[in-house]
């Protein structure tokens, strides 16, 4: 009796002193998910109740983790996303992507009808003490944290976009970091420069055009007419946990509030393999290739040519072995070679971790390739969209990554990179050195999320406010200051200008008056 009355103690302190978070996440990407829900449960492992709006309930009940609004996405991008499709829309401009379909569409959900009254009605028993919202293209959500009068915390799944930095007061060093729209991993010439600021400008400058009157309105249809704006909603944020990593990304000076958690996602929750995916890879003494294109895009709709490729080159690394993840293997071309083992779904994680897997051929998603890169396995990437080719070229000057293009791709390019991966140990061996690096750290990335994120509830949205923050972009960059001291060089060189023709004029008015003298006086001789 004794002892579960002390068990019972334990407990009710564990809780009793916890926080109670909304966390709001309605873009429909599992991607974008995996990193937040992982958050989401480690602070709900702390104590914390968490309450979830999302597209991705849980599908099993989870401690202190509730989804109190569940959204039902536009289009399934899971394991939905065809070759054509791909090509057609994911490879068109990114910003119009993240601005209408990961941010327009979104805020429609503040007219949901449990959102609404949730909104206005919000529990007191206990009260929400702060928001975790995706910093994305949906900022528009921060109203809720403006009406609840609560802190906003942010989390982004990638680098910061251009248009993310002012949200926090980040500033941008684009003469030696490269935005996350280009590819460039090296020292910056000249022409990078110019191109690194025109197409962060541009990107800035196109994401607020198509976002704000459009979310604007939207605000005020659910909020009224004297809804803030989503730009004064923006600087509602105290922190943003950003996907990043000094290892894995540029070196670059940070405020306070840009809190670095890359792999935060990468947390093994006891999944189990399957008994027979076990056996099969216990018994690959000669090393496992895993191979898939991440949570969206079906490998089985590529065009036949590339799967030819792939067909041909994999038979050849036998007795090596080939995992790959299709979400319809019954739909793949006849053929596949017998060292491929196939399977819609997997415990990525536990897969990367079995010490059988020698390297990942992977479309280069951020999640996967930090996975991969924190259990010391190689790469080889064949980017499709978006930020996938940054990734991997990031992988690639640190020799942990080979980079094939898959509009150019050969038999004999592919045959090279395997043989290339799976025989010069100086790729392992990069992976495994980033891998020690980025998990040498005081705290682990989700253990540093959590602490900031209390942090922040604890001492307030302005705790690590950056001033820079409500500075209009004139004086943030210094134009007034530059347009002073132009203005003064201008006077100076004008006052100069002035005295030296002040001075050549009486120069020359005294030599022409000596001149007339002295033609006067040979006169009077």
């Amino acid at each position: 009796m004794r002892i579960s009355m002390f068990v019972w103690l334990l407990l009710y302190l564990s809780t009793c002193h916890g926080y109670r978070l909304l966390g709001v996440c309605p873009f429909h990407a599992k991607s974008h998910f995996i990193m937040f829900e992982q958050l989401m449960k480690g602070l709900a492992r702390k104590g914390h109740q968490v309450d979830v709006i999302s597209a991705f309930p849980l599908k099993k009940p989870y401690p202190n983790y509730t989804d109190i609004v569940k959204l039902k996405p536009p289009v399934v991008l899971v394991n939905n996303i065809t070759y054509d499709f791909m090509r057609q829309t994911l490879n068109a401009n990114p910003t119009f992507a993240i601005a209408t379909i990961g941010g327009n569409d979104m805020c429609k959900n503040l007219g949901h009808p449990e959102i609404q009254k949730l909104v206005r009605n919000p529990p007191k028993d206990p009260p929400y003490d702060a928001i975790i919202l995706e910093a994305f293209g949906f900022h528009c959500f921060a109203i809720i944290a403006h009406l609840w009068n609560v802190p906003l915390i942010g989390i982004s799944t990638t680098s910061l976009y251009p248009w993310l930095h002012r949200l926090i007061g980040q500033p941008e060093n684009l003469a030696f970091v490269p935005n996350n729209y280009v590819t460039y991993v090296d020292d910056l010439n000249f022409w990078q420069r110019l191109y690194n600021s025109g197409n962060a400008l541009f990107n800035k400058l196109y994401f607020n055009y198509l976002t704000t009157k459009t979310q604007n309105n939207i605000l005020r249809e659910h909020f009224g007419p004297d809804a803030p704006t989503v730009q004064e909603l923006e600087k509602k944020f105290a922190i943003i946990l950003i996907n990043s990593h000094i290892v894995l990304n540029k070196l670059q000076p940070l405020v306070p509030a840009a809190i670095e958690v890359g792999g935060l996602h990468v947390q093994d929750e006891n999944l189990k393999l399957q008994p027979e995916l076990e056996k099969w890879m216990n018994d690959s003494k000669d090393g496992i290739v895993y191979f898939t294109f991440g949570s969206m895009v079906m490998i089985e709709t590529f065009p036949r040519e590339f799967l030819n490729i792939l067909y041909s080159s994999l038979r050849k690394i036998a007795p090596v072995r080939v995992l790959m993840k299709i979400p319809n293997p019954d739909k793949l071309p006849s053929g596949l070679p017998e060292n491929v083992y196939t399977s819609p779904w997997m415990p990525q994680i536990k897969v990367l971790k079995h010490p059988n897997v020698k390297a990942f051929i992977t479309h280069g998603g951020l999640m996967g390739t930090q996975e991969a890169i924190t259990y010391g396995v190689p790469m080889i990437g064949i980017p499709l969209f978006a930020d996938q080719f940054k990734n991997i070229d990031s992988y690639v000057v640190k020799n942990a990554a080979l980079k094939l293009d898959i509009n150019t791709l050969t038999e004999k390019d592919m045959d090279e990179a395997l043989h290339e991966i799976l025989r010069n140990p100086i790729y392992k061996e990069s992976a495994q050195n980033i891998s020690r690096r980025l998990t040498d750290q005081p705290l682990s990335s989700l253990d540093k999320a959590i602490y900031w994120t209390e942090y922040v509830i604890r001492y307030g949205n302005d705790a690590l406010r950056s001033p820079a923050v409500d500075l209009p972009w004139y004086k943030l960059h210094l134009i007034d200051v530059i347009a002073f001291l132009l203005l003064c060089a201008l006077g100076l060189i004008a006052v100069v200008a002035f005295v030296v023709r002040a001075i050549l004029e009486v120069t020359t008015n005294h030599g022409k008056t000596i001149e007339i003298n002295n033609l006067e006086s040979k006169k009077v001789k």
